[in-house]
């Protein structure tokens, strides 16, 4: 039985008279067209937008941005790439009319555009919302990292930094001696020569004073750390216990599609403290009055708390244990009972400890509760604590709220077990499937840039998914 063959390569074909019948009505290079001929280019702030009268025609905005999109969609990121991609891809010679701009007009293009690229996903949001694809109740917020275009070996602290001045001036030494001695012990072995030793040290010089100069740029800016590569890269922990250059995504998302809300890169390796923020930004792009918002605990802090309640956002973080470095179980901090009506705490001795001084602690205010004559003639004392005069328990003032949220998250697990199928949707396509869980681009403007392409990608990928192509082109019709 013979094999499918294919046809001959010099048998005429008579193709189609138009690319346009290569593109199928379903085809998703149609969402591309319609959605960015709907764009305002000149109000989102596109580079000529307008072209002018003289010189040389540039590059319409709109195709440019047709071409990224399209790359994107594709997991094409490298301008390099879609530069040979729109020269022999007939999707996009379909989409870009043939024309093929250079990779430095792709690259730049990106770059000089990046308030008017993250305000095209905004627009897509909009029209996210209009055609109700977002719930607006239910939000799930969550960080995730991704690495910098930094290696960690041009990631250094201030540790790495005087191993490697060490490991210099112990070179350096080494061939100040050899210039003091001439002698050669083997015949057969090559000694450098005195000026070839004096260039090896000048090498040795101009490496310390690079080391030196970010020393001196960590002490005066407060820093722990400079990459200088990417100089707004940081070290963070990454899964599976590694360590990366990396940055924070931070992304909201609505429950009801999995579609992305808001998002925003940042160089803090921590979650906490950043829940306020996404939240109320989230808020605002869905213009709700109220929304509920579901977060692991390691965005629980009080000031942030305090904040989404004072905004309407009905918070459900587990709370964090902490629980004191005490050896002994029967005497953890959450063995001690508060009494509210007292104002009082009750120890696992039965003594009673009694509101003191108000402490605050990154901001946060604790009423400090003790009773150091009980503790004095306790027989459990050392079971109990170490401190010299006594145990003390840290109350802080804003407790009743954080109990309100502890108990609300108890009594909706149902609710909060959905977060993270919520959350780790967006991620787990872009970073998982799609391979994006790098960036290519370099300093924090550049990166929340690409993310927001990224997610732009995401969310026009699921629109489709749910509306189908034809839909959507037939909303996004001029009217």
């Amino acid at each position: 039985m013979a094999y499918i063959t294919g046809e001959d390569r010099n048998q005429i074909t008579l193709f189609p008279e138009a690319v346009d019948d290569y593109i199928t009505s379903d085809n998703p290079v149609r969402v591309i067209e319609a959605f960015v001929n709907s764009l305002d280019m000149q109000e989102l702030g596109f580079q000529r937008a307008e072209p002018k009268h003289t010189g040389r025609p540039p590059y319409d905005p709109r195709d440019l941005l047709k071409l990224y999109l399209y790359g994107y969609l594709n997991r094409i990121r490298s301008s390099r790439r879609l530069e040979t991609e729109a020269g022999r891809n007939l999707e996009l010679l379909w989409l870009l009319q043939k024309l093929k701009p250079d990779f430095k007009t792709i690259a730049d293009f990106r770059k000089d555009n990046s308030k008017a690229l993250k305000g095209v996903f905004k627009q897509f949001t909009l029209l996210c919302k209009n055609w109700d694809l977002y719930g607006k109740e239910v939000i799930a917020v969550d960080g995730s990292k991704f690495r910098a275009s930094n290696s960690k070996r041009n990631n250094f602290n201030q540790k790495k930094i005087q191993r490697h001045l060490k490991y210099i001036d112990e070179k350096i030494n080494s061939y100040l001696n050899e210039l003091d001695s001439n002698d050669q012990d083997e015949a057969d072995i090559h000694v450098p020569s005195a000026e070839e030793i004096q260039k090896r040290i000048e090498e040795l010089m101009n490496r310390k004073g690079k080391y030196l100069a970010m020393q001196q740029q960590m002490e005066e800016t407060g820093a722990t750390e400079v990459s200088t590569t990417d100089p707004d890269a940081r070290l963070m922990a990454v899964n599976n216990n590694g360590i990366e250059v990396s940055y924070n995504v931070q992304t909201a998302v609505d429950q009801k599609h999995k579609l992305v809300v808001d998002s925003e890169v940042i160089n803090n390796p921590a979650d906490q403290g950043q829940l306020s923020n996404i939240a109320k930004q989230a808020k605002e792009v869905l213009e709700v009055d109220e929304i509920k918002v579901l977060a692991d605990k390691g965005y629980y802090s009080t000031n942030d708390l305090i904040e989404c309640e004072a905004n309407n956002i009905e918070t459900y973080v587990p709370k964090q244990r902490f629980t004191g470095n005490i050896a002994n179980t029967d005497f953890q901090a959450d063995r001690f009972q508060y009494d509210q009506e007292q104002d009082i705490y009750l120890c696992p001795a039965g003594q009673v400890l009694y509101p003191s001084r108000i402490s605050e602690v990154n901001k946060v205010k604790y009423r400090i509760y003790k009773n150091y004559r009980a503790c004095r003639d306790c027989p459990l004392r050392d079971k109990c604590t170490k401190a010299q005069k006594g145990r003390t328990i840290s109350r802080n003032l804003a407790q009743p709220l954080l109990d309100e949220i502890d108990q609300r998250t108890q009594e909706n697990r149902k609710l909060y077990m959905q977060r993270q199928m919520i959350v780790e949707h967006p991620f787990g396509t872009v970073k998982r499937i799609w391979g994006y869980n790098h960036f290519l681009t370099r300093g924090l403007v550049s990166v929340n840039t690409e993310n927001k392409l990224h997610l732009l990608a995401y969310n026009l990928r699921r629109a489709i998914n749910i509306l189908g192509v034809e839909e959507i082109v037939r909303r996004l019709a001029p009217a």
